[in-house]
Order: C-alpha cells, then sequence, then structure tokens
C-alpha cells in the first residue's frame, strides 16, 4: 500500500510541473498587452513601459516563470493588473462559493444517482429500468444553463421560494447562504447525476454477469443479497471514476451557471480576467483548479485501493 501511495505522490508531483509550465506558456503566446489594454490605445510609450516594468512584464520569460511558480509555493500568487489587488484574496473569497457549490452540487448528484443507477439495475428490463433511463437521457440533453433557467422562472419569479441570483454571503447564515446555492446547485446536478446513474446501472449489470456472482446464487443467496454484499462494491470503481471528474468539472466549469445566477465564484472570475487580460489572475486561478483536479484523481486513485484491495499489488 505504502508503494501504490508513494508512486501516486511521484505522478501528482510531475503533473502539477507539467501543468504549470503548459498554462503559463500558454497563455505567454496568447496576442495582446495588458498593459496595453489597462492604459488604452491613447496611451504613450513611456507610460506603457513604466506600466510594464512595474507589473513585472519585462523579465524573461523564464525568470517570469520561476517567480510565478515560487510565488505560487508560498502563497504569494501576486498582485491583479486591473483590480491591484493580491490575487490570494481574490480567489480566497471566490472560492468560499464554488466549493460549497460544487460539493452541494455532487452530493445531491450522488445522493440521486445510487439509488437510480441500483433501482434501474436490479429491475432490469422491467417498466423501472427503461422509465429511469428514459429520465436519466432527458437529464443529460437538457442544457443545465436552460434548465437554470427554467427554475429561476418557476422558483424564483413565479413561486418566490428561492431568489433569482446573488450570494448574500456566509455571514448573514449558513442555511440562508445554502438556500441561495440550492438552485444553481440543482442546475449543475441534474446532468452529473443522470450520467452517474446510468454509470451506476451498466457497472453493477456487468458485475452482476459475473461468474463469482452466479456461484454466490447457487449457494442460496438472494438476487438482493448478491446485489448488495457482492456486486455493489465491485461495480463501484468506474463510478469513483465518474464522480472524481464530475467534482472537477463542478468546481472548474460551472462559469455559466455562476454568470446566470450572477454568483461571485471563481468561473465568473477567470472569465472576468479574460475579458480583462488581467493574466496573473487567469494563470493562478487555472494552476489552482488543475491541482483541485490532480488531488481529487489522486484522491479517487487511493478510493480504488481501499475498494478493490487487488490493485494495491499490480502497482
Amino acid at each position: 500500500m505504502l508503494r501504490y501511495f508513494l508512486k501516486r505522490l511521484v505522478s501528482l508531483g510531475l503533473s502539477l510541473v507539467v501543468a504549470s509550465g503548459v498554462i503559463f506558456l500558454a497563455l505567454e503566446v496568447v496576442p495582446g498587452d495588458p498593459a496595453a489594454y489597462m492604459l488604452g490605445i491613447n496611451a504613450q510609450e513611456d507610460t506603457l513601459a513604466a506600466l510594464r516594468e512595474e507589473l513585472g512584464l519585462n523579465g524573461s520569460v523564464w525568470a517570469r516563470y520561476a517567480g510565478w511558480v515560487g510565488g505560487l509555493l508560498t502563497g504569494d500568487f501576486g498582485v491583479s493588473y486591473t483590480y491591484r489587488t493580491p490575487v490570494a484574496e481574490m480567489i480566497g473569497e471566490r472560492l468560499w462559493i464554488s466549493l460549497p457549490l460544487a460539493l452541494y452540487a455532487l452530493t445531491l448528484s450522488t445522493a440521486i444517482a445510487f439509488p437510480a443507477g441500483i433501482w434501474a439495475a436490479s429491475k432490469r428490463g422491467s417498466a423501472v429500468d427503461v422509465s429511469v433511463m428514459g429520465v436519466t437521457q432527458l437529464g443529460v440533453a437538457i442544457p443545465n444553463f436552460w434548465f437554470a433557467m427554467l427554475m429561476v422562472l418557476v422558483f424564483a419569479i413565479n413561486l418566490r421560494w428561492f431568489s433569482a441570483g446573488g450570494f448574500p454571503g456566509w455571514d448573514t447564515g449558513f442555511f440562508v447562504a445554502m438556500k441561495s446555492l440550492t438552485l444553481p446547485a440543482v442546475a449543475l446536478a441534474l446532468p452529473q447525476a443522470s450520467i452517474l446513474a446510468r454509470v451506476m446501472r451498466s457497472s453493477l449489470l456487468d458485475t452482476l454477469s459475473e461468474d463469482f456472482i452466479r456461484t454466490a446464487r447457487a449457494k442460496g443467496l438472494s438476487q438482493r443479497q448478491a446485489l448488495w454484499r457482492h456486486a455493489l462494491r465491485n461495480a463501484l470503481i468506474p463510478v469513483l471514476t465518474i464522480i472524481g471528474l464530475q467534482f472537477s468539472f463542478l468546481l472548474a466549469g460551472a462559469i455559466i451557471i455562476e454568470n446566470v445566477f450572477f454568483l461571485p465564484g471563481l468561473g465568473r472570475l477567470v472569465f472576468q480576467s479574460i475579458s480583462a487580460r488581467d493574466l496573473i489572475v487567469v494563470e493562478s486561478v487555472v494552476m489552482l483548479l488543475v491541482f483541485a483536479v490532480i488531488v481529487v484523481n489522486f484522491a479517487v486513485d487511493m478510493a480504488y485501493a481501499v475498494v478493490d484491495p487487488r490493485l494495491r499489488g499490480r502497482r
């Protein structure tokens, strides 16, 4: 188990190094000068040169990369070109919205998908199975931003159960803040729950057709007992993979939903920073999201070893 853990840890470190280089170089080749964007087209050349010097844009690519990575390692993400505010403070404020939203949506997705997928697999070929798969197909097909606007129309405008958008802040109380995140979380969770339910059903059906399940049934276990005691745990590996990918998507890919509900999260911050050519913010936020994705995948690998001990001896 220790060897398995160390290998995954080394892989995590190498992935972070490669990702940091790709992110930095990709943004370096993007056309446009942040200083010129900030001062406008009529700015004098000496003014532009002074601003570039202040922003640290005149150094070599390698020096700027080394300074950026060194800052990341010490928690100093630099200062925003546009807002003249420490990037770490901006990310910290937005993270406390995006992270709870992603966890809320993932919890809803898992709570819906697991029972639906298991129920459909246990009733294979029946009306229940067909109905569940039909609903999940609809959930995959409906764009989440369209579903989000539909929920705003029904639950915010007509029924007035929730606010149409915005975030009141955590100082207003946990339940008040979570209530404002409910509609966005549901909009994000619907397609993810549909995908996860279909994967859960397929994986469980594949496991139920294995020889060891037939042996368990031949020894006297009922279908329900064989499913819960043996099949479910063995069917979890592909499901864990999807859950890890979904969390990464929910954390990094909620930009449309955040804009629909006017949530000041990380996705909206990236969108605004790209529009303003605020490269230091874009680089830092994207690196943070990549770090989250890699760490989640590392945690999923560790979960594999817990669910299936055979993996520990293979690697």
